[in-house]
């Protein structure tokens, strides 16, 4: 993980990728453009949700993320297994919104890959655009990080108490989960993991890393 570029040269790389295509649907909150490929790692399509059921939110209607060190049971990564960067471009970024990364360990299996989560809080847009947006920087890196395949349909699952949308999807022994509600979008890929568990693993994180 620490021989990938740093963050500003990135940023600079995701930044031109953009300027040439203004591709991505979930990055133009107008909806007006294209998936494109960017970066080495083959760029895969995320797979279109069905007409989702989105669940009503709790009361307040609007949800903020916690930096939380253990979520849903994981602790937060330490040592090499940290992250040192950004590895999912989260999308353009204001001054109201908080951005958290981070790879949370599953206990038993300190040699394994961790589960990288990836969210966003206060998002201007249609929340689930940005969900789009870090679906396919999640499968990009997942891809340069040892997942295969293609992604699978995605499939709803029970969201939980926050309300909103939960839906996870296959990406060859991986599974790719995301959440969004009115405020929030957030996605984590768990490695050799099947979409089901997965997706009972996210609830329960989400317990911790939103409020």
């Amino acid at each position: 993980m620490n021989s990938r570029p740093p963050l500003a040269a990135r940023a600079l790389l995701a930044a031109a990728a953009l300027t040439a295509t203004l591709a991505l649907t979930a990055c133009d909150p107008e909806g007006t453009g294209d998936a494109a490929a960017t970066g080495a790692a083959p760029t895969a399509t995320a797979p279109a949700s069905p007409a989702a059921k989105t669940s009503a939110p709790a009361a307040g209607g609007k949800h903020g993320l916690v930096d939380a060190k253990t979520a849903g049971g994981l602790p937060r990564a330490t040592g090499t297994q940290q992250l040192s960067d950004v590895p999912v471009d989260p999308g353009e970024m204001r001054d109201s919104m908080r951005l958290i990364e981070a790879n949370f360990q599953r206990p038993g299996k300190a040699a394994a890959r961790p589960v990288l989560f990836a969210g966003v809080d206060n998002v201007p847009e249609e929340p689930s655009k940005r969900r789009e947006h870090l679906w396919r920087g999640l499968i990009d890196y997942a891809l340069g990080e040892g997942s295969t395949g293609t992604p699978g349909t995605s499939t709803p699952y029970p969201a939980g108490p926050l309300g909103g949308n939960l839906e996870c999807f296959a990406l060859g022994a991986d599974a790719l989960c995301g959440w969004v509600d009115t405020s929030t979008a957030a996605v984590a890929l768990f490695p050799a993991t099947s979409p089901a568990d997965a997706a009972k693993l996210f609830a329960a994180m989400r317990a911790d890393l939103e409020h």
